[in-house]
């Protein structure tokens, strides 16, 4: 893949970018042309190897380390951020920002801890809320963000109610900042993937996915790379007259 003709106004920001859809994502955004700042928690070498794959690739791509659920850190990031645009884009702006970092949880409703229930809550809702806040006067008129949810805010799927219901808030917080960013010439959409071969929620085992796989009317679970393709698409051209909408990659999650 060639990326010579890079536009260095076109930079996005992928937070979970080390591994799994959001990593998928990165590669897609540096196949289509954009600069991508990928973060990382606890991966960095993952995180770095995708950044010298890109880069081996004539692309251009920075990883930072963020842990979304710390919100005092995000000013911080920010200029890290800002850093990052000036030394390897010469820019200020940002395209795109793609919430996406996350963890699965499998525990019953009456199982629940508080502390399970705030930590999903923090990287799934509050977390990019308030990094959508922070990064919002980076972000170019034009630019796009993409959130990620899940097929679980339509399908009752027992065992996720804290992590589905986050993803659920997070889909029409996804309208509101359509609606709120819209004079800055900003959209905002949400992409909802069904069952993915990821490591989410400890990832999956043959019986597992054979329940999935049956339940999905492709009849297979899907690859992180071809929900990495929809984000991708949102955050170029291509998606340019989508606004205000949750898509579902799924493949026909329980139809």
């Amino acid at each position: 893949m060639s990326n010579t003709g890079i536009n260095t106004d076109n930079v996005v920001v992928i937070t979970g970018g080390s591994r799994g859809i959001g990593a998928s994502t990165a590669l897609e955004a540096a196949r289509r042309g954009l600069g991508v700042i990928l973060t990382y928690n606890a991966s960095p070498d993952a995180a770095h190897a995708l950044v010298r794959e890109i880069v081996g690739t004539g692309g251009k791509a920075v990883a930072l380390r963020l842990d979304v659920a710390a919100v005092d850190t995000f000013a911080a990031f920010r200029v890290e951020v800002e850093q990052a645009l000036a030394a390897t884009w010469n820019t200020a702006r940002l395209a795109g920002l793609v919430n996406n970092a996350g963890y699965g949880l499998f525990q019953s409703i009456a199982g629940v801890t508080e502390a399970q229930f705030d930590g999903l809550f923090n990287v799934h809702l509050k977390g990019p809320f308030f990094l959508t806040q922070v990064l919002l006067p980076l972000l170019r008129r034009g630019a796009s963000i993409v959130n990620l949810t899940s097929a679980t805010t339509r399908v009752a799927t027992a065992g996720v109610a804290p992590y589905a219901a986050f993803k659920g808030g997070l889909q029409v917080l996804t309208r509101y900042m359509a609606k709120e960013f819209g004079e800055q010439g900003i959209r905002a959409n949400s992409v909802s993937p069904g069952a993915i071969r990821t490591e989410l929620g400890g990832g999956l085992n043959d019986e597992f996915e054979a329940l999935l796989s049956a339940q999905t009317a492709l009849g297979r679970v899907g690859e992180p790379e071809e929900v990495a393709r929809v984000i991708a698409s949102l955050l170029t051209d291509d998606g340019g007259w989508i606004n205000a909408q949750d898509i579902e990659v799924s493949g026909g999650y329980v139809v």
